[in-house]
């Protein structure tokens, strides 16, 4: 066994070593005397398809397995092309030389969208991949409140709600939300997290939104609206990509992602694939403000509590009101809540969100390059915790989304498309009717009622009118035959404000 130990790892040191020898990277950075460094240069191995760009600090590493000395081809618009040998592995310092020509005018006209969208009634926006590689925040989903009729609303940091122009919801059902093409709804919640259950930042390619209604061309789930984003290529965005972002709250956002292409016996690309992944960790938002609701029927003033904003349980209940005219009846009961649990107390705020890719591209004509058919096996899966703000505040816990494509397309003439959408709520649960199924399932609420007049009426009552508080007084008219009441309404009330400390304890005491 210990032989066999020995060969296996001696074999995988001889192919690592292979490996290294077999290829090499070449490093640069290409600038110009005007503008400096400069992005998106095309180096290419002169005379075949191999290449690189370079990245915003016009930087780039080119790695291949051919044997030096290769000549290296520097392109970019508006700049002299150059022609470089390299014949050994120092760093490259390339400077670009303005190619000026005297040009007749030329108008160029385009339209962001096909004939058939620009018979329909649509307005698009929308971010590149250099916007979103420049985003401030977590993610660049966030990004898209900055855009003209566009609002977003970050009910929690895991969750981000985008709305458009006319319509304003915390849970827009009828806004669409694709990437490639797919529909990304959770179909059992029948709502889209935005991109907690969508795509690495760095393998977004672009983000576009059409504004308003755009049923008459993507259906009416698209009511409200569509969020089309576009994930990169692997035949044109190949290499080792890394993100890493920090922020307040402990919050730590990463992503990775891979892509190359192999070759054919011909040289021609007919194969690429990436690989991507991101992971957020974050310290959620917590819900806890206690004040009133608006509307509510108690004051923040009442003694026996009121229907707080953030706890769940205390709403009002109109049999327990004892006030008015009862408070003859019933002295300093009034009106009495249950204390409810706080949404804190019940709601997991540690966000976390994996987002996980792995797409297969075959060009099925290799020679045709670009305007090969292509052929997509892709396979996304996510899952994470978060807080869901709809009608009612959801805690999606262990939540899981799995969604694989097949797809044959030619870009822009034609698609053909199957995919499947499977997903898991795992441990989620809506806090508010969970603390009146907790609430239920320790006392009945009129089972608690009864006891909480009961206890009231068995120790405080006695206490209240031994202190002063003025009773109902009847008297019979012999004449008339007729009996009248009369109630200080004026002395009660002066006697329940002397003493709110005193009913604020009690009422404490009651309702335990």
């Amino acid at each position: 066994m210990k032989k066999l130990f020995t060969s296996i790892l001696t074999l995988t040191m001889l192919c690592f070593c292979f490996c290294l020898k077999a290829q090499i990277t070449i490093k640069g950075d290409v600038k110009s005397a005007k503008d400096g460094a400069l992005y998106d240069v095309g180096v290419i191995i002169k005379g075949t398809t191999e290449g690189i760009s370079t990245d915003f600090d016009g930087h780039f590493e080119l790695r291949t397995a051919r044997k030096l000395p290769i000549t290296l081809e520097i392109k970019y618009v508006g700049y002299k092309t150059q022609e470089i040998t390299v014949s050994d592995a120092r760093r490259l310092d390339i400077l670009l030389e303005e190619d000026t020509k005297l040009l007749t005018e030329v108008v160029v006209t385009g339209n962001v969208i096909d004939t058939k969208k620009k018979e329909s009634p649509l307005n698009l926006v929308g971010i590149d991949s250099r916007a979103i590689a420049a985003v401030p925040s977590e993610n660049a989903y966030k990004s898209l409140s900055s855009l003209k009729d566009v609002d977003a609303i970050s009910a929690s940091i895991g969750n981000t709600t985008i709305n458009t122009r006319g319509f304003n919801s915390t849970s827009p059902v009828r806004s669409l939300q694709i990437i490639d093409g797919v529909d990304n709804q959770s179909p059992g919640l029948n709502f889209s997290l935005g991109n907690f259950l969508g795509s690495s930042d760095l393998d977004l390619n672009k983000i576009d939104l059409v504004i308003g209604a755009a049923s008459a061309y993507y259906g009416p789930n698209a009511f409200n609206g569509v969020i089309s984003m576009e994930t990169k290529n692997p035949f044109y965005s190949k290499g080792f990509g890394v993100s890493v972002k920090t922020g307040e709250r402990r919050l730590l956002e990463t992503a990775i992602r891979y892509a190359d292409a192999f070759k054919n016996k011909k040289g021609q690309e007919f194969m690429a694939y990436k690989i991507n992944g991101s992971f957020l960790r974050a310290d959620d938002w917590e819900a806890n403000n206690y004040e009133a609701v608006t509307g509510s029927t108690s004051a923040e003033t009442n003694p026996a509590g009121y229907d707080r904003i953030n706890v769940y349980g205390d709403e009002y209940d109109a049999s327990n009101d004892f006030g008015k005219p009862n408070g003859i009846k019933y002295p300093g009961l009034g009106v009495f809540h249950r204390r409810g649990y706080k949404e804190e107390d019940l709601v997991d705020y540690n966000t976390r969100n994996f987002k996980g890719n792995l797409s297969l591209h075959f060009r099925t004509k290799p020679a045709e390059k670009d305007t090969s058919p292509e052929l997509i096996f892709s396979s996304s899966y996510s899952n994470g915790t978060t807080v869901y703000q709809g009608d009612n505040r959801f805690s999606l816990k262990n939540i899981q989304f799995f969604q694989n494509r097949l797809e044959y397309r030619l870009k822009d003439k034609f698609f053909i498309r199957a995919y499947a959408t499977n997903e898991n709520a795992g441990d989620s649960y809506d806090p508010y009717f969970t603390a009146l199924l907790m609430q239920r399932t320790n006392k009945t609420t009129g089972g608690w009622q009864g006891d909480y007049v009961k206890y009231w009426r068995d120790n405080y009552e006695p206490q209240i009118y031994a202190g002063g508080y003025p009773k109902l007084i009847t008297t019979y008219n012999e004449q008339t035959g007729a009996f009248t009441s009369s109630f200080d309404q004026v002395a009660a009330d002066k006697w329940l404000k002397d003493n709110n400390e005193k009913l604020v304890n009690w009422h404490s005491i009651s309702a335990n």
